[in-house]
């Protein structure tokens, strides 16, 4: 199966100039929706996580039903101010300026080996910085993973394990 087959590309959203990769679509699609996390499975597996950290948003999607099917945990990197009870922040840079995304302080046990996942890696930015905020509080990063890349923005270069992606847009 062809996943790119049920990933719908929407223009100029969420602005003008920007094409945007939606899964909405391949999540409607059982088949297509099994497919995917059977693949991301087989990928992720050889790392033996404990823990898979989901970015927010549509990286909950992708790492929660990827954590039942390994039988691993599964916690949350948002953005400021938007998880419940002591969190750690992480601030980085962007293009123009500087964002902060959270996790739990007690997410991550030292050591537990990490997978970090979201839908799509664009110029890698949010998950080098996850991956930081990871080892940050004591996690054994070793790999990451995404269903869709953009590899015109070179996205990859940015991170410092493995990574995985299933889809790639070349332009």
């Amino acid at each position: 199966m062809d996943l790119k087959d049920h990933i719908r590309a929407i223009a100029d959203f969420p602005k003008p100039g920007i094409l945007f990769y939606d899964i909405s679509t391949m999540l409607a699609h059982p088949g297509a929706w099994r497919h995917c996390v059977s693949q991301l499975t087989e990928a992720v597996a050889p790392q033996k996580p404990d823990l898979l950290i989901g970015i927010e948003s549509r990286g909950f999607l992708v790492s929660a039903p990827l954590a039942l099917e390994l039988g691993c945990g599964f916690a949350m990197v948002r953005k400021k101010g938007k998880l419940p009870g002591e969190t750690i922040s992480f601030e980085y840079d962007l293009e123009y300026g500087t964002d902060t995304i959270e996790i739990q302080a007690d997410a991550i046990e030292a050591g537990q080996r990490i997978v970090v996942l979201d839908d799509l890696l664009a110029t890698g930015g949010t998950l080098a910085a996850s991956i930081a905020l990871a080892r940050q509080v004591g996690g054994d990063v070793r790999a990451s993973a995404c269903i869709i890349e953009l590899s015109f923005l070179g996205g990859r270069e940015k991170l410092d394990v493995p990574f995985t992606s299933l889809v790639a847009y070349d332009d």
